[in-house]
C-alpha cells in the first residue's frame, strides 16, 4: 500500500495575504495556483469610488466574481449589470468586460479565476508600479504573456459618464 502526502493546508487569515496596487483598483493576494494545484487562484480588490477598470478580454481564464462591499458594475459582452453585496458573476474568457465601482463608498470584491495563473499577471503589474515610475517601460509583453486583451467599446464612454468614472 502506497502512502500519500495529505493536500497542504492553506490558510489565510482576515486581512492575510500580500497587498498590492493595480492603478485604478487594488489587490490582495488570498490563493495562489500554487495552493490549488493550479486549478484557481483567489484574490480581492479594493474599488475606490470612481474606479474603473478599462475593457479587456481574458484568452486562458475564466473569472468568477463576488461583491463583498459597496457597489461594482460589470458589463461583460452586451450584458451590464450593478450588484451589491452577496451579488455574483461569472465573465467568461474570450469576452470583452469591464468593471467600476458605481455607487458612493468604496467597493470590494472577490475574484477566483479559473485555472489558476493570471495572478501573477496581477502580482507583476503590482512590483512594476511599486517600482516607481523608472520601471514603467518594463511591463511592455505583460499582457502578451498572459493572454491580455485590451478592447475599444463604444459603451465605455457611456458608462463613465453615468456613473462619473476617472477616465
Amino acid at each position: 500500500m502506497t502512502t500519500s502526502e495529505p493536500a497542504r493546508l492553506t490558510v489565510v487569515p482576515p486581512g492575510g495575504g500580500r497587498v498590492g496596487e493595480l492603478g485604478d483598483i487594488g489587490v490582495h493576494f488570498k490563493l495562489w495556483g500554487e495552493d490549488t494545484g493550479g486549478a484557481l487562484a483567489v484574490v480581492e480588490h479594493p474599488f475606490p469610488v470612481g474606479a474603473l477598470v478599462t475593457p479587456h478580454r481574458h484568452t486562458r481564464e475564466d473569472e468568477y466574481s463576488i461583491v463583498t462591499e459597496g457597489e461594482i458594475g460589470f458589463r461583460s459582452g452586451d450584458r451590464e449589470v450593478v450588484l451589491g453585496p452577496g451579488g455574483y458573476i461569472a465573465k467568461p474568457r474570450g469576452e470583452l468586460h469591464a468593471m467600476w465601482n458605481a455607487g458612493p463608498a468604496p467597493a470590494r470584491m472577490i475574484e477566483i479565476i479559473s485555472p489558476a495563473g493570471f495572478e501573477h499577471f496581477f502580482r507583476e503589474v503590482a512590483e512594476l508600479i511599486a517600482a516607481g515610475p523608472s520601471a514603467a517601460g518594463d511591463g511592455g509583453d505583460l499582457a502578451e504573456r498572459y493572454g491580455l486583451q485590451f478592447g475599444e467599446a463604444e459603451w465605455l464612454p457611456g458608462i463613465i459618464e453615468r456613473y462619473g468614472l476617472k477616465a
